[in-house]
């Protein structure tokens, strides 16, 4: 059984163990409800029955080894995964048709491997055999436990993954540095943009601001490059936490101010940069808004207040892949529109290749679309300049 839950409410599972009904606080960062069925499992459960569980909706909380666990769970992938033996010819779809049909296969392979469940004690302890230490990892993405929980496996493989990711850091070419993301901070892994920033000629060198900070790896280019000042807004308090500790570790906290708020900060610049996501569609993750911006929300509004914010003579950055493009999501005349309406001028446009791996794999649905794909750091300028 499954109960709505409203606003500022705490979701709880239900379920049949030894002839009673319990409970437990159900955790989420997708934001996915409680599944409606739950049934206890272990390790005499086979791949293929769980396969057929978690089509038919059934959560399956787990009771046996932890390590059998996390085998189940790649058996369950390798079946979500399986290609048919003989596969029929696929229809031509049109670029937007085919983004859509694989964000929601991505969505429904994401929903059928979330349904192993894993309980959890107050402490952030497994009380399963062979369970690692997650503790920290749990910490940094959930903060201070109060209370025992349950949680999908494959969520708590993210909440491992990106620990060591944070922990590690992410190595960035034109640093010559590493940045550290936290849980739920987008890493900066696509290095092109960050070549086009670290190239483009600065306006000035007084006072940047940067909008959309994320992990702080843009200010910390920008300090590197000489800019004295930069203000950086996130709207997300682990955002602003997350580029602190790296501009501290760095050494550039001294030319920083942070700022969590929607967009731009108060005032004036002679340099203001922003990357926004570069996909307009829904976001399927808390994470994936880095990525993907329902109806260009963040590009439109850097766009249409970018003017007011820009000092006289002063330069926008706009950061952007032409994605979007390529899958019929948005079209160059439509930016270009969005452009002229915010009062804005081009200056110049610099471009850059994609180097990630996707960009050369013919086998991944969005091929065509990656392997055309450019980056481009555009140079804005108020047209009152002019």
């Amino acid at each position: 059984m499954n109960t709505k839950v409203g606003a500022g409410e705490t979701a709880h599972i239900h379920w049949e163990e030894d002839g009673a009904t319990r409970s437990a606080r159900w955790r989420s960062e997708a934001k996915a409800p409680p599944p409606p069925r739950v049934v206890i499992a272990d390790d005499t459960l086979t791949a293929d029955a769980a396969y057929r569980l978690a089509n038919a909706g059934t959560a399956m909380l787990w009771r046996g080894d932890f390590q059998n666990a996390r085998q189940l769970l790649q058996a369950l992938a390798r079946r979500i995964d399986r290609k048919p033996k003989k596969k029929a010819a696929a229809p031509t779809l049109a670029p937007a048709d085919a983004f859509h049909r694989h964000r929601m296969a991505q969505a429904q392979r994401a929903r059928l491997l979330g349904m192993l469940l894993l309980p959890f004690d107050a402490d952030y302890t497994i009380p399963l055999r062979r369970a690692p230490d997650v503790r920290q990892a749990c910490l940094e993405a959930y903060g201070p436990g109060s209370e025992s929980f349950i949680v999908s496996l494959r969520e708590l493989l993210g909440l491992i993954g990106a620990h060591e990711w944070c922990k590690n850091g992410v190595p960035i070419a034109t640093l010559g540095e590493r940045i550290h993301p936290h849980y739920g901070i987008f890493s900066p892994v696509r290095g092109e943009y960050l070549q086009l920033i670290a190239q483009a000629p600065l306006p000035a060198a007084q006072l940047a601001f940067d909008i959309g900070t994320g992990t702080g790896v843009i200010t910390a280019l920008l300090a590197k490059r000489g800019v004295q000042r930069i203000v950086a807004t996130d709207q997300d308090p682990r955002a602003i936490a997350c580029a602190q500790e790296n501009l501290a570790r760095l050494g550039l906290q001294s030319q920083v101010e942070l700022m969590q708020q929607d967009m731009f900060p108060p005032g004036r610049a002679p340099l203001v940069v922003c990357n926004p996501p570069w996909v307009p569609a829904r976001a399927n993750a808390p994470i994936e808004h880095a990525i993907y911006d329902p109806d260009s929300r963040m590009l439109r509004a850097f766009l249409h207040g970018l003017a007011e914010h820009l000092e006289p003579g002063g330069e926008g950055w706009l950061i952007l892949s032409d994605l979007a493009e390529h899958l019929g999501l948005r079209t160059r005349t439509e930016l270009l529109q969005w452009i002229a309406d915010s009062g804005l001028t081009l200056i110049e446009r610099h471009d850059i290749r994609p180097q990630h791996p996707k960009a050369g794999d013919p086998d991944d649905p969005l091929h065509t679309a990656r392997a055309a794909e450019i980056t481009s750091l555009w140079r804005l300028s108020s047209e009152s300049d002019h």
